[in-house]
């Protein structure tokens, strides 16, 4: 069973990579956020691995990160949820924000999430809570704490980015890599998050 690749990065695309080890090209299916933290093709990567075996079909599902990785293993093993969904899940919010909802049970923050409805947001909510506890010492410090619901400009903010074309997620990640945040009026706020995009 293949548990980590790395090699040279030979072709990209959002859904997936084609990673070169050694004269072998391993085709590795990937989410979102991984692409976005992807070198340009011919620089050198390293990739946590899942194989996923059925029937006669196997596939590689590659992760940046070991919690990303984790919670796609947790993720698939729950009735229903095969790797297609778990993909489509870690790639429509940061893994980080998807455990922070799944803990607050913020079904809101889930149904958002293309192809999560209503029962499975909810069957996530209860299955997915126990199974990620013993995950809480991957996640960075700040991930647990969801962002407060009552903050005018956090939302607003998310919501000028989304406006310019970012992806939630992107606007997210830069929202929350602005140093002194707090306090910041949303003109600020927005030019801040810009620079880092």
């Amino acid at each position: 069973m293949i548990a980590h690749l790395q090699g040279n990065l030979i072709k990209k695309s959002p859904v997936s990579v084609i990673v070169d080890v050694n004269g072998v090209g391993y085709r590795v299916f990937i989410t979102l956020p991984t692409y976005y933290g992807l070198p340009d093709t011919g620089a050198r990567i390293s990739l946590n691995i899942h194989t996923h075996i059925r029937e006669e079909e196997l596939k590689l599902f590659g992760f940046a990160t070991e919690l990303e990785q984790r919670v796609f293993e947790k993720l698939i093993g729950i009735s229903k949820v095969g790797p297609k969904l778990a993909v489509s899940i870690l790639s429509g919010m940061p893994v980080e924000d998807f455990t922070a909802a799944i803990m607050n049970k913020d079904l809101v923050r889930l149904t958002a999430i293309p192809g999560v409805g209503g029962k499975t947001a909810e069957r996530l909510a209860l299955e997915m809570k126990d199974r990620l506890k013993d995950l809480m010492d991957l996640a960075p410090a700040n991930s647990a704490a969801p962002a407060a619901a009552d903050d005018p400009v956090r939302a607003d903010t998310l919501s000028a980015l989304a406006n310019l074309g970012y992806k939630k997620h992107q606007a997210e990640k830069a929202l929350n890599a602005v140093a002194d945040r707090e306090g910041m009026d949303l003109e600020r706020l927005i030019r801040e998050c810009l620079k880092l995009l």
